[in-house]
């Protein structure tokens, strides 16, 4: 009966092991996937190649499983082990290849098919350990329901509560310890076979990842701070991205996924550009939309116009509107402009509240990151432009940052071409921003849009009536060119935007 009973509790605990396994499995996938495109860009290239890469060196595992022919008890825990250390270590060692070494997808390469290969190793030898315990149609029936639940839970901890709570470094670190607790509870089952000098390993690889977990935010700033010219003062990732801001001297720039945002330098041109020429041509302030725009800087731009009633911010992260509310360095920048009454800030998907909205708009105010993957290209799209249309008042007017005409010339004029499919009056203007060179804009609205008897308000710090009427002029060498809309059906854009960036840096 004893005997029964402890077969039974192997088979429960190999089963948990299995569900454990598959968990941490899915995170380092998702890991390695969100830290290349954090620190690469290209989120879909980045998470097909590891998903990709994964899976096939899951399949390689599989078929070396068949050469561990004896000790599978005793491979399976050594096998536990390695998979804990590199791990654990996997987000650390590409941070740091990345920042010092300077050859990341070598690294993004090894770590993916090692780690791939030893996870495939794993359920043929959990399959074979229980072979004595159950038929070959119910132990695989077993072993794969319990993967595969395995594999949902991970998918819904990862972004609900791994990244946003603890990082991508600490998470690492943390599902090595549940490889090595697999390892530990293994042992434990079979301890009269393998013996106790495996306490010493175990022990030591507990230490180890111990330490990295205890250090992990320290590890990360060091690895941040190498990236970044300037000292950190805040770095946080939520849900939807990683916010940095860097300062020196008084001088502060904030990066989202390691992409400049601004620079506290020179953003009043970006922001006075984006801003004004809206606000000019739109007869009306009573009612105005910002979206995107989470630092506050257009919205302080807004504020300077004495007739507005009502502005609306939306914007996706709440945690990027309430540091640039309620972090002092950060507020300053945008004049404590959440503080004021006349400012309602909605944290939501654009999309969703546009799909939602029943108001009408003066002047829509869209301050988004570059085009650069599918959740931000749909916010380009001909579709969403057209729910913005239908929400524009008769004299309405929205403008949006549209990327550079010089670095990815097509992607701008695909803006352009955009908005204009959406049977808008349409103008494209840039200016020179030194932390991006020059930048693009293209203003929308129902009637036909003239800068020519525009006079700016006064007290802005670059914006003057003759940088107006300058900013319409477009050199032979960035003129319009022929490209298509971007669609929801084919996402030109991030085509057009990617095809830019690699003429100049690849």
């Amino acid at each position: 009966m004893s005997s029964t009973i402890d077969n039974k509790a192997k088979e429960i605990a190999l089963l948990f092991g299995t569900f454990l396994i598959a968990i941490s499995g899915l995170v380092y996938q998702l890991l390695e996937g969100t830290l290349s495109s954090y620190l690469m860009g290209d989120s879909i290239y980045h998470f097909s190649l590891v998903i990709g890469l994964f899976m096939s060196s899951m399949g390689i595992g599989a078929w070396l499983s068949r050469f561990i022919e004896e000790n599978l008890e005793r491979a399976f825990v050594k096998l536990q082990l390695a998979i804990a250390l590199l791990g654990g270590f996997s987000a650390f060692i590409l941070f740091f290849a990345f920042a010092y070494i300077n050859n990341y997808d070598a690294f993004l390469y090894l770590v993916t098919v090692l780690l791939g290969s030893m996870l495939g190793i794993e359920i043929p030898l959990i399959i074979r350990i229980l072979k004595e315990s159950f038929s070959l149609k119910t132990n695989i029936s077993n072993v794969f329901t319990v993967d595969y639940i395995g594999a949902l839970f991970a998918s819904l901890l990862f972004p609900l509560v791994l990244v946003p709570k603890l990082g991508l470094m600490q998470t690492s670190f943390l599902f090595g310890l549940l490889n090595l607790f697999v390892a530990t509870m293994s042992w434990y089952i079979f301890r009269k076979l393998l013996g106790k000098q495996y306490i010493l390993y175990l022990l030591t690889v507990f230490v180890v990842l111990l330490l990295g977990f205890w250090q992990s935010s320290k590890l990360t700033s060091m690895l941040e701070n190498k990236l970044y010219k300037n000292n950190i003062i805040y770095a946080t990732q939520t849900p939807y991205q990683k916010i940095v801001i860097t300062a020196n001297n008084g001088r502060v720039q904030c990066y989202i996924n390691g992409a400049i945002q601004f620079d506290s330098i020179d953003e009043h041109r970006y922001h006075e550009s984006l801003t004004h020429p809206a606000m000019l041509t739109s007869p009306k302030h009573d009612n105005i939309l910002i979206i995107g725009g989470g630092d506050g800087m257009a919205l302080r731009e807004v504020l300077k116009y004495d007739d507005v009633q009502k502005i609306t911010l939306v914007d996706l992260d709440p945690m990027m509107t309430k540091i640039f509310k309620e972090h002092k360095t950060l507020s300053k920048l945008n004049d404590n402009a959440y503080d004021n009454p006349k400012v309602t800030v909605v944290n939501q998907d654009a999309w969703k509240f546009m799909e939602n909205a029943t108001t009408l708009y003066d002047v829509i105010i869209i301050d988004l990151p570059d085009p650069n993957n599918i959740s931000l290209s749909r916010l380009y799209s001909q579709t969403f432009y057209k729910i913005l249309a239908n929400h524009l008042s008769r004299s309405g007017v929205m403008v949006t940052q549209a990327t550079s005409p010089i670095f990815t010339p097509k992607a701008f004029w695909s803006v352009k071409e955009t908005m204009a499919s959406t049977g808008l009056e349409t103008k494209a203007y840039h200016t020179y921003v030194p932390s991006f060179g020059e930048w693009g804009f293209v203003m929308a609205s129902k009637f036909p849009i003239h800068f020519k008897n525009h006079e700016p308000i006064k007290n802005l710090k670059y914006l003057n009536k003759e940088v107006l009427q300058r900013m319409e002029i477009f050199e032979k060498d960035i003129t319009q060119q022929e490209v298509k809309a971007n669609k929801l059906s084919n996402h030109k854009l991030i085509e057009y935007y990617n095809e830019g960036w690699d003429v100049w840096y690849e």
